[in-house]
């Protein structure tokens, strides 16, 4: 749920600003939820790790429900911006804990298998999002959107209290206030100048609390960025690649369909389902990962992963370039969703099998802020290319003309043709700069260490000295984990 209230808000916002008004807002409403979701990571990733993944996660659920219910309620824009951000900051631990309570509660082996499932069932609900807002706002209003979580999130949280048991070590912490304080400064500033807000400012103040938070955690007891860890070459080269995964992602579900509504003339609901190929591909390559961890390595697989992946995004932009047919985007979108699930799914797992259980919450927040910052900065970038690539049209709602039910067919043919000449133009650069970021992650793979399963740091210590190094208390040596 967390996952898919990225991106399903999306095709309902222009009933929204029909209904609420307030056009100028209109952006916001997205951002709001990107900005406090990525903030929050980090920070209930540490405060897990110090105080349990329960607790924890019982505020996540209740922050995100109470939002949900307050956005599908709110009669203003400036009402659904603040309820918005309200569930973000519960979002934000949803995503962090569900993957790290999954890798708390299973074994190495087993865990390949189960984190495919949960990075699958993570794309599959993002990128449908777009769809299944469309069918709520059509068949209900743009309410449900938001009112749907609710029913989902109260099963989510009766689960965990009736069946999630743990014993944690209490012991003394403190917390890192002005590390949470810079880290949301640096994602703020940061977000906002890839959203073209005053990036003459904007993006050198994200550079300037970036340095204060790397000194700022330096320095720090429990610092919510473990700077520590992502010097571990493992960890940091997972996070860099996940950042890219991210951004491959949202930018193509973000810019695709653009690109067949306002070029091909699509309606909005045919463009949503030419993204359902990713939404088989990526769970199957998940699925398939689990099982040949045991005979590959880790690099092995997102090597495989990357290569498929560039060489889909390579034919799609060659393929735009061309006026595409749809026939060949949605083998061009299977194969895409192919290359994305075996290079994202090893993430997770060597990520965690490299650290202790008092450092799980850390590393797997760290991977989910780094995906979801790859993806609002890669979507916001890409937009300012766009932007620049329509700087020279007379009225931007012209625009809005041809991405609406009539596809602009009233306007004058020569006016419409050149209109459109730019928007494809702008798409192809920006499709060909997402073959790039795949083929740089694809490079930077080549860098992984040949790592195997159950060959990670905490994976080695644990069989050497018989047990987790500082986990959960009350637990014999066979289940020195979380357990339910």
């Amino acid at each position: 749920m967390a996952a898919m209230e990225t991106t399903v808000v999306a095709t309902a916002m222009p009933t929204v600003v029909a209904d609420l008004g307030a056009l100028e807002l209109y952006g916001w409403v997205g951002a709001v939820y990107l900005l406090g979701n990525t903030v929050a990571m980090p920070i209930y990733g540490k405060l897990s790790d110090i105080y349990g993944r329960k607790s924890l996660m019982m505020v996540g659920i209740t922050l995100f429900l109470i939002g949900s219910m307050a956005s599908g309620l709110s009669q203003s824009m400036v009402q659904l911006i603040a309820f918005r951000g309200l569930q973000a900051l519960g979002a934000g631990g949803l995503q962090t804990l569900a993957f790290t309570v999954a890798g708390d509660i299973y074994e190495v082996k087993e865990r390949a298998r189960i984190q495919g499932i949960f990075g699958a069932v993570w794309a599959i609900a993002g990128m449908s999002g777009p769809f299944l807002g469309g069918l709520l706002v059509k068949f209900l209003s743009w309410r449900w959107v938001f009112y749907v979580n609710v029913p989902v999130g109260v099963l989510a949280a009766f689960l965990y209290v009736v069946a999630f048991h743990e014993s944690v070590a209490k012991r003394p912490a403190k917390l890192d206030i002005p590390g949470a304080l810079v880290v949301t400064a640096m994602v703020v500033s940061l977000l906002l100048g890839t959203s073209r807000v005053a990036p003459a400012i904007t993006i050198p103040l994200a550079i300037g609390f970036g340095v204060i938070m790397m000194l700022v955690e330096r320095r720090a007891e429990e610092p919510v960025i473990p700077l520590d860890l992502l010097r571990q070459k493992v960890i940091g080269l997972s996070c860099i690649l996940g950042g890219v995964v991210g951004a491959t992602m949202m930018s193509v579900v973000t810019y695709l369909p653009l690109y067949l509504q306002g070029i091909l003339g699509t309606s909005a609901t045919t463009a949503g389902s030419m993204l359902s190929p990713l939404l088989i591909g990526w769970p199957l390559a998940a699925t398939l990962t689990g099982r040949i961890l045991s005979r590959l390595s880790y690099r092995t697989i997102m090597i495989f992963g990357w290569t498929l992946a560039t060489a889909s995004l390579v034919v799609l932009s060659v393929e735009i370039a061309n006026v595409a047919a749809p026939g060949v985007l949605y083998a061009i979108m299977f194969f895409l969703g192919l290359g994305l699930g075996f290079a994202n799914t090893p993430i997770i797992l060597v990520l965690q099998e490299s650290v202790t259980w008092r450092q799980r919450g850390q590393a797997t927040a760290a991977s989910s802020f780094f995906r979801t910052i790859g993806g609002s900065i890669a979507v916001g970038a890409l937009g300012a290319i766009l932007a620049g690539g329509l700087a020279g049209l007379a009225d931007p709602r012209l625009l809005s003309e041809i991405m609406g039910p009539e596809h602009g067919h009233h306007l004058d043919p020569a006016l419409m043709g050149r209109i459109s000449a730019q928007l494809e133009t702008s798409l192809v650069t920006i499709f060909r700069i997402i073959a790039a970021m795949a083929a740089s992650a694809l490079a930077l793979a080549l860098f992984f260490p040949p790592l195997r399963l159950g060959q990670g740091e905490a994976s080695l210590r644990e069989r050497q000295d018989g047990a987790l190094d500082d986990g959960p208390v009350g637990q014999d040596t066979e289940d020195a984990k979380m357990t339910t």
